[in-house]
């Protein structure tokens, strides 16, 4: 929830910095999707959404479905966030009919999944990170349309991550669930590591194996930031 029209200026800065050579997608607030997308139009930047409903259209008052992102311009949507699943109780089970809403109607599904610091003290973190995996998607998703981000909830905004090998031992957990479920289809699902990434750290982050982007939170605001991080994937 940041973002007014005055700070379309960062989408401008992005435009004129150097390309990267990973995929850019900035998720903004409903309010501001159509306007990015036409700053972003002909441009390495795609537009995504922060969320969406399941239903097409409707009698939903305050919701924005996913053929309404499109049309104002968008490509992706972000699912299941953490802080969605806490401040408006979301479950799984919606998150993977809001998955299906959106991959049918054409936009790609980032779907959020993470644990709690209580979960990762614990000790149950993997096993309550792949129950959300398999309970957040619908039983046949478009997987080509389908990105796994993981947000350790613990992270997020605090300026503290995991380690290293913490990183690594999620995200290869994650693709081992992808591969037994999609078979060597789910090699090719991107999984993208969320929570406290910032210029300072996201190149060690990216070279974990099974890491294949991130998902920036906090550092995104800025275009400079959300540049130099770009800059380091690969």
């Amino acid at each position: 929830m940041n973002g007014l029209a005055a700070d379309l200026g960062e989408i401008g800065k992005l435009r004129i910095a150097p390309r990267p050579e990973c995929e850019m997608v900035v998720c903004a607030p409903a309010t501001l999707v159509a306007r990015m997308a036409q700053m972003a139009a002909g441009s390495h930047i795609a537009i995504g959404g922060q969320d969406c409903h399941w239903a097409e259209r409707g009698a939903h008052t305050g919701d924005v479905s996913a053929p309404m992102l499109l049309d104002a311009g968008a490509t992706h949507v972000i699912l299941g966030h953490s802080e969605r699943r806490a401040d408006h109780a979301e479950t799984s089970a919606l998150v993977a009919r809001k998955t299906l809403a959106a991959q049918l109607s054409g936009l790609t599904a980032i779907v959020c999944v993470g644990e709690s610091e209580a979960e990762r003290d614990a000790g149950h973190a993997v096993a309550i990170v792949l129950n959300q995996l398999a309970a957040s998607l619908p039983e046949d998703p478009v997987l080509d349309r389908l990105v796994i981000a993981y947000e350790p909830v613990w992270a997020i905004g605090t300026g503290r991550t995991p380690s290293l090998a913490d990183i690594g031992q999620m995200h290869g957990a994650l693709r081992d669930a992808l591969l037994a479920r999609f078979d060597a289809a789910g090699r090719s699902i991107r999984i993208l590591y969320g929570g406290s990434v910032k210029p300072a750290n996201a190149a060690e982050i990216f070279d974990v194996t099974n890491v294949n982007g991130g998902l920036i939170g906090g550092a995104s605001l800025v275009a400079d930031d959300l540049s130099a991080i770009a800059a380091l994937c690969h």
